[in-house]
C-alpha cells in the first residue's frame, strides 16, 4: 500500500513541476515567474521528503530543509528587490 502512495506521489509531484515550468516559461510578468519557481522550489522538498520516506533514509529530510530555508530566503531577497526598485508590468 505505502509503494502504491509513494508512488501516486511521485506522479502528481512531477505533474505539478511540469505545469509551474510552464507557467516559470510563459509568465506575462516577472512576479509570476518568481512564485512559479518559488512552487518548483517547495515541490522539489516534497519530492524529497516523499523519497526520503520512501527509500528509510531520514538525512534527506535534512537536504529538504536546507533547500526549504534556501528558497524562503531567495524569496525574501526578491521581495525586497522589488519592493525597492517598485512594482511595474514587464
Amino acid at each position: 500500500m505505502i509503494e502504491l502512495a509513494v508512488t501516486l506521489s511521485f506522479t502528481l509531484l512531477s505533474l505539478a513541476l511540469v505545469i509551474a515550468f510552464i507557467r516559470l516559461a510563459l509568465g506575462p510578468t516577472l512576479p509570476d515567474r518568481v512564485v512559479a519557481l518559488e512552487l518548483m522550489a517547495s515541490l522539489t522538498v516534497a519530492f524529497i521528503g516523499v523519497y526520503a520516506v520512501a527509500s528509510e533514509r531520514g538525512a534527506f529530510l535534512d537536504v529538504a530543509m536546507v533547500l526549504a530555508l534556501t528558497a524562503f530566503l531567495a524569496a525574501v531577497g526578491f521581495s525586497r528587490y522589488l519592493e525597492k526598485r517598485g512594482y511595474r508590468d514587464d
